[in-house]
């Protein structure tokens, strides 16, 4: 019954906009890109609601690779997205790392310029990579950085061990990057390989002392989790913005000031809380997305 309340209104509100939408008010129509992910589905339906309500007609493609997104986007098939400006850097455009999130923003928006593209609105949604401790732990050994982790394990080692995929364990931009910029080593016997989607799990259960995480991944939150500071900024951003094709910007310059409402709101913490609403309690992504926007005074009730 709880679940039939919260849908009512959003089916309700989701029908008015579709109505307007398909009516065709000032002729605005839009296309927006997801990727497979669920922090991806959400950025997608908030935007889409979002737009419906200054009356765009909104059509989504979600669920779809990175790869497969990024060649949607250039040849026009979807017009806007939400895209990863470590993504794009390191992976699109094939350069160097920029450790400044500011200095990488506008490093990928001078570069996509000459590809029909343009950057706006970059959030503090960063969904990169870090290194995680269980809360106790971190009380225990007086962890909160990275930093602070390096100095523990140069006078303890072989006392802690980590929990890595196979690729971030052997990556020169992974774990050997990070051991290599903070001064100090894990001991072979100390790095357990397994599969991304345990390594949380595995903290939890004391398997492990570290794990390696995504900054805004739901199960930080489920495992209380504490991220530990990059201090000294080794791992690359990936801050989420607005990446759209330039003609529809410049026909409907409104994206702008839209999408802009949205990425000055949401940050990692939030992201995370919201993927954890989808990924744990299962509740339903137009849900969450609705209510959110609505608790935040972005959407009218």
């Amino acid at each position: 019954m709880n679940l039939l309340v919260k849908l009512i209104p959003l089916l309700l509100m989701t029908l008015i906009l579709s109505a307007c939408s398909s009516l065709g008010i000032a002729g605005k129509e839009v296309t927006i890109g997801g990727k497979t992910f669920t922090e991806q589905y959400l950025l997608t339906e908030m935007t889409g609601f979002l737009l419906k309500e200054e009356g765009f007609k909104v059509n989504q493609m979600s669920n779809l690779g990175s790869s497969v997104l990024r060649s949607a986007l250039e040849n026009g098939q979807v017009d806007m997205m939400w895209e990863y400006t470590g993504t794009a850097l390191i992976t699109y455009m094939g350069e160097e790392v920029i450790s400044d999130p500011e200095a990488a923003f506008q490093k990928v928006k001078e570069i996509d310029a000459s590809n029909g593209i343009h950057w706006m609105n970059m959030s503090n949604v960063n969904n990169t990579y870090a290194l995680a401790v269980t809360s106790e732990k971190s009380k225990e050994l007086e962890l909160q950085s990275i930093s602070d982790l390096a100095e523990y394990i140069k006078k303890n080692p072989g006392k802690l061990t980590i929990a890595a995929n196979a690729e971030f364990a052997h990556r020169p931009d992974g774990l050997k990057g990070v051991e290599h910029t903070y001064g100090f080593e894990f001991g072979a016997n100390q790095v357990i390989q397994m599969d991304a989607g345990l390594t949380q799990r595995a903290l939890d259960n004391e398997q492990v002392d570290v794990s390696v995480a995504l900054e805004t991944d739901a199960t930080v939150k489920q495992y209380d989790l504490v991220i530990l500071e990059d201090d000294k900024q080794f791992f690359p951003p990936y801050r989420a913005a607005v990446s759209i094709n330039q003609e529809i910007v410049k026909k409907y310059p409104e994206i702008e000031e839209i999408t802009a409402k949205l990425a000055e709101k949401l940050d990692s913490d939030i992201m995370r809380s919201l993927n954890y609403r989808v990924d744990i309690d299962g509740e339903s992504v137009s849900v969450v997305a609705y209510e959110w926007l609505v608790e935040n005074g972005l959407l009218k009730e």
